[in-house]
């Protein structure tokens, strides 16, 4: 299976640059968090996700993985679908943590930590895929 390496051409390539980078250090130190403290985000998984313990684990896993293949141009395309991919498949925690009550030892409780918390999973669908070349927008060519 092949991917298609990104467009050099593609609009804005220092920023998409700067923020690729910035996403993949955010993610390397999400993995981390996610495989080091895995027993403290237990609490947080709603009760219908099977092997709980496991599935947090694996969360760090792709978030390791995916940091390294935005940083790889062959890998760079698929990398940001799959991130993409990945923030919407753990907003369903997100939203047990914020509406579920649930209280967690070392994360905030309140709506100051669960509302941007929730308002920013989308920005992360569509950095995950403006950093790894799969869309422009808002940034694309308009013709003359």
């Amino acid at each position: 299976m092949t991917f298609a390496i990104p467009d050099p051409s593609l609009p804005r390539p220092r920023l998409r640059a700067a923020l690729r980078w910035l996403l993949a250090a955010i993610y390397i130190a999400f993995g981390i968090v996610h495989l080091r403290g895995a027993h403290g985000f237990l609490a947080i998984m709603p009760p219908w996700v099977p092997y709980p313990l496991e599935v947090v684990l694996f969360t760090g896993v792709c978030e390791i993985l995916g940091s390294a293949g935005l940083l790889i141009p062959r890998l760079r395309w698929i990398s940001g679908v799959m991130l993409a991919l990945y923030a919407v498949c753990v907003y369903p925690a997100n939203l047990h943590h914020a509406f579920g009550h649930v209280t967690v030892s070392s994360l905030p409780s309140s709506w100051w930590y669960h509302g941007p918390r929730l308002a920013f999973q989308p920005v992360f669908v569509w950095w995950a895929l403006f950093a790894g070349g799969v869309i422009n927008w808002p940034f694309r060519k308009v013709p003359a």
